[in-house]
């Protein structure tokens, strides 16, 4: 029988133990671990760069989403006062005053056709009097005729100064 030499530090097993002792490894445990700890620190050198990626798009992301915002802010901003003008440019005395400037007077009363042919209503054509139709509350104020008031007492015939300099408001 052929003996095996005794392994360094490890006493000379038998039966069972020694067939279970041949399957252990004799050389170094370090040369299994090398490749363990280089895929582990892959593993996590990989991780760090990937969230430092990840944390560097949402960031871009952040930035471009306040322009975006910012953007839509002064668009806002500027479809509300294009919007405002197009209220005064179509309010009626803008439109009135419009018309004047370019000749336009006021229609006379119209005629209307009936479906079987027969004219309805008296038509009468445009009158050449510049009147204002709609009056702005200036031009209430600065109008050249008094409102119609009832019979003055004789102490409203002699306006008093205070109440002569001061117009009354609303009017």
């Amino acid at each position: 029988m052929s003996r095996k030499p005794e392994l360094r530090g490890r006493p000379e097993l038998k039966g069972r133990a020694a067939r279970l002792a041949q399957l252990l490894p004799t050389g170094r445990a370090q040369a299994a671990r090398t490749p363990f700890v280089l895929l582990v620190v892959v593993l996590l050198g990989g991780g760090l760069i990937g969230l430092l990626v990840l944390n560097s798009a949402l960031s871009e992301g952040a930035f471009q989403l306040d322009d975006l915002q910012r953007e839509t802010k002064s668009l806002t901003d500027e479809e509300q006062g294009l919007q405002r003008d197009i209220d005064a440019y179509s309010a009626p005395d803008a439109l009135q005053r419009r018309a004047r400037e370019l000749g336009m007077v006021p229609g006379g009363d119209p005629a209307f056709l009936d479906a079987d042919g027969k004219v309805r209503g008296v038509p009468s054509a445009a009158s050449a009097v510049r009147a204002p139709l709609v009056l702005a509350p200036e031009a209430l104020a600065t109008a050249t005729a008094p409102p119609p008031t009832a019979v003055p007492s004789p102490s409203a015939a002699a306006p008093t100064p205070s109440s002569a300099s001061t117009p009354t408001p609303g009017r």
